[in-house]
């Protein structure tokens, strides 16, 4: 089964159910219609983002940073210091705080979530801990720091005298100023957190790990170079080491990397389920098809399927600010007919615009597009009733349709087999103009039978032979970011 991830912003979430109730909600009473809804949509496990608690350091340089709060002004005009709990990557401890329902609310949202078919997946942020946390007074070892003020560290007093630690940073950018660097060359560290995931594995099913690249030696010591350890790092790499720890506590614990910079294979091989797949993402918001088909058909199919394939996530803009409806129809259906995990993000599905800063605890009110609802519950509910995701699946390679006409690169072709005598063919065509193709199946005994394929999500429907499938491939002919889903059974 391939899963389908929903990402939901646990503090807005939970302070919008709280408005509508008129009464405090919290994971220990979520409403029992959510719990359906997820499961009518044939979601397979919710991410809980950001349910850690932060401190006040952190909320107080979010409440006073000069660019969060002209985002906080263009997100939510009319912001109060109420609505900014500080970042939920800045992790001041690795419990729920008692306003999102405690560890207790949490075990019971996990309990009627397994009761719904559902998993739980948590944030786990490797590269650093919060200003607030107690490990930035108590242990001190654990971070990059040095003997002297540096640009991007904070003063810390030990019992040897004031030790300066470094703010976490991804090197292409500034630091993050309400989180301390954890420092992976020093054994102590590395014991330390590899704990820390094995104590979030007790009470969930899988993690999405923040920036999981930066811990790579080669990324690490690159970019704390400047701040030398006494010494030799470990030669080993940090997840080699606490992958098989928690599989082998939790053999079906499932682990999501954040990663970029083409790092991604190297992070499956090191154990991961599954990687962002930014690639696709970036080829999909600009347009680019040509480079979507290719890069996809070019990759071993293996990388594919341990990919997380998006168009949205907390980090990124809002699709439906950026694609037409038409656009976004068919990178809805490309993220979702491909092998690997399927993400979607809170909001997505109402065609909500806003890009939240994650600092705040309040968003705005933005009525649904009944088109974009729409779209995700016909998508959704149709795929359910197909094989697409459950069977075995495997993206095809289009070719011209004739000589000269180069619009078969703007295709994603999928097809889906889970039963000896039927399947399904996903087809998006990602350019502003009408396309043809061919595509060769792959489906045993293509040739021995004839086929009544059927447009799920249309009202098309076709018959075609099956010895003409097999010799020269499925035609297929689709308007401008024409989007749809082919279901084939054998005549009578």
């Amino acid at each position: 089964m391939n899963p389908i991830l929903y990402e939901i912003n646990t503090r807005c979430w939970l302070r919008d159910l709280t408005d509508r109730r008129g009464r405090s909600v919290t994971l220990a009473d979520v409403p029992e219609e959510e719990f359906n809804r997820w499961r009518q949509l044939g979601f397979t496990h919710i991410w809980l983002m950001g349910v850690w608690t932060t401190g006040p350091r952190a909320r107080e340089l979010a409440l006073n940073e000069p660019h969060l709060r002209r985002a906080y002004d263009e997100a939510l005009p009319g912001w109060s210091p109420a609505d900014v709990l500080g970042s939920p990557y800045s992790v001041a401890d690795y419990m729920v705080p008692a306003a999102l329902g405690g560890a207790a609310g949490l075990r019971e949202f996990r309990v009627r979530l397994h009761d719904a078919g559902l998993k739980l997946i948590l944030d786990f942020v490797p590269n650093h801990l919060g200003v607030d946390h107690a490990w930035v007074a108590e242990r001190p070892e654990l971070f990059v720091s040095s003997e002297k003020e540096v640009e991007g560290t904070l003063a810390q007093r030990t019992p040897a005298g004031v030790r300066w630690l470094a703010h976490g940073k991804d090197p292409y950018f500034p630091c993050w100023t309400d989180v301390a660097q954890l420092d992976y060359r020093r054994p102590q560290t590395r014991a330390a957190m590899r704990q820390q995931l094995l104590s979030i594995a007790g009470v969930c099913d899988g993690v999405r790990c923040d920036m999981a690249m930066l811990l790579l030696n080669e990324v690490f010591n690159r970019t704390w170079r400047e701040f030398p350890v006494p010494a030799p790092p470990p030669a080993g790499e940090f997840w080699a080491e606490a992958i098989p720890a928690v599989k082998a506590a939790h053999p079906d614990f499932l682990l999501l990397a954040e990663v970029y910079w083409d790092l991604e294979e190297r992070l499956q091989s090191l154990g991961f389920d599954y990687t962002y797949d930014k690639h696709l993402y970036d080829d999909l918001i600009h347009r680019n098809p040509v480079g979507a088909q290719r890069r996809l058909i070019e990759l071993p199919s293996r990388f594919v399927a341990a990919s997380a394939h998006f168009v949205e996530n907390h980090d990124e803009p809002r699709v439906a600010a950026l694609l037409s409806e038409a656009e976004h129809r068919a990178a809805a259906l490309t993220i979702l007919g491909l092998p690997g995990m399927r993400f979607l993000h809170e909001g997505q599905l109402d065609g909500a615009r806003v890009k939240l800063p994650v600092q705040l605890g309040r968003r705005p009110v933005e009525p649904p597009q009944p088109e974009i609802r729409r779209l995700y519950e016909t998508l959704l509910t149709t795929l359910r009733t197909t094989a697409v995701g459950r069977g075995r699946g495997e993206l095809l390679a289009p070719r011209p349709a004739w000589p000269g006409n180069p619009t078969w690169q703007n295709f994603i072709v999928s097809q889906w087999q889970q039963q000896p005598e039927a399947f399904e063919v996903v087809v998006a065509n990602l350019a502003a103009h009408r396309s043809q193709c061919y595509v060769p199946l792959t489906v045993p005994r293509l040739a021995e039978f004839n086929w009544s394929m059927r447009d799920l999500l249309g009202t098309e429907a076709y018959e075609r032979v099956g010895g003409d499938l097999a010799a020269q491939g499925l035609y297929l002919d689709l308007a401008p970011h024409g989007a749809q889903l082919f279901h084939f059974v054998p005549t009578q």
